[in-house]
């Protein structure tokens, strides 16, 4: 029989994606693949039932588990959806593989064969898999919208029969992809922007997004494309630097983070107290701690005019942009695997090798085995 994929309706409270978009399963039909979906699993993002072709749609959502070879999702599933899907079945999509020790148990027990988006390696061949990357352009671009909304200036200069008005600035803290996504909309928005990050392979490309590179003279280039994290000297020195330009800014949009650790503080409460009445402040590692000190995540908190903004899950803003893209990851990835209808795992490949959390009831993962050592 064909193997079948079946995608969940996403449980988290604010998560509008999907995992499967109707283009992407077309696609998938073509390598032989079934696909069954939760009636409503796309509404929240604009894929409603009517425009998935050839697709079985399930109403019950148990039933639906228990008949998947494959199982679809975009965020960690459930205990409860765990138990539902078969012994041995393959589970695809974000797993949270630097906590939630519960889940990866139970996800052991099943023997459910599980590969986690976040530990997709970063190599050229496995780009387009890099789910992390599709998601954070689009919380780098909704970071820049959200500052100029919740901010009270223009983003570009403006000549007007009134006078002037000068265009704002913007710092950007962190040039992954997001940051540099938030340079490159500030950029088309008209603003004046800067930005910083503490490695320094990532200065040419801030300047050919127009952005000007803050030098604080501190590096920290690690590995897989992240930053490491900065030593205590380090980071005061970066942090005299950078608090100039901080409190010059209208707008600063922090993206700084490392994966599986708390985000690192960059913006510290005195630094706030001593910006611009009216700044704002996004900081896209709300979730991880924030990067700046008075950072609540999913809260607007004011601080002596200066307003700090933590948004959560920012792609789900973006649901049916960030659903066609996450879902063409998970197309690509299972590609590796899927032949004619068949699944062959081949464990001498790197990405399939490296992106496994679990496999036969024990945890394939070196990181997650490292960390769960590390918290004994």
């Amino acid at each position: 029989m064909p193997t079948r994929i079946v995608v969940p309706k996403e449980k988290l409270t604010g998560e509008k994606r999907v995992a499967l978009v109707p283009a992407v399963a077309t696609r998938l039909q073509k390598l032989g693949a079934d696909i069954s979906l939760l009636h409503g699993a796309g509404d929240n993002a604009g894929y409603p039932d009517a425009q998935f072709s050839d697709v079985e749609i399930v109403k019950d959502e148990a039933e639906l588990l228990k008949s998947g070879d494959i199982i679809f999702t975009v965020q960690p599933p459930t205990i409860e959806q765990i138990e539902q899907m078969p012994e041995g079945s393959i589970l695809v999509g974000y797993m949270n593989p630097y906590g939630d020790d519960e889940r990866i148990q139970k996800i052991c027990e099943k023997k459910i064969t599980s590969f986690a988006m976040e530990l997709v390696p970063r190599i050229s061949r496995a780009q387009s898999m890099d789910a992390l990357s599709s998601q954070a352009n689009a919380a780098g671009y909704k970071a820049v919208i959200m500052g100029a909304e919740i901010s009270g200036k223009f983003f570009p200069m403006l000549s007007t029969a009134a006078g002037t008005v000068k265009p704002a600035k913007v710092l950007i803290i962190g040039a992954g992809v997001a940051g540099l996504q938030a340079i490159a909309t500030a950029k088309r928005l008209g603003a004046i922007v800067e930005a910083y990050d503490v490695r320094s392979a990532t200065k040419e490309q801030v300047e050919s997004l127009g952005g000007k590179f803050i030098d604080t003279g501190v590096q920290a280039d690690g590995e897989g494309g992240y930053a490491r994290e900065l030593t205590e000297e380090e980071m005061e020195k970066q942090q005299e630097v950078l608090n100039n330009h901080i409190k010059a800014a209208d707008i600063v949009i922090t993206t700084a983070a490392i994966p599986g650790r708390k985000a690192p503080l960059i913006i510290a409460k005195e630094v706030v107290e001593e910006m611009k009445p009216g700044a704002v402040v996004v900081d896209l590692a709300a979730e991880t701690g924030g990067n700046c000190e008075l950072t609540k995540a999913g809260k607007h908190v004011k601080k002596k005019g200066v307003t700090i903004y933590g948004p959560v899950n920012v792609p789900s803003s973006l649901a049916n942009d960030t659903s066609e893209l996450y879902s063409r990851n998970l197309l690509n990835f299972v590609t590796l695997f899927i032949k004619e209808g068949e699944i062959t795992l081949d464990w001498e490949d790197q990405i399939i090798a490296e992106s496994a959390l679990t496999h036969g009831g024990e945890i394939k993962s070196k990181l997650v085995l490292d960390r769960q050592k590390g918290d004994q």
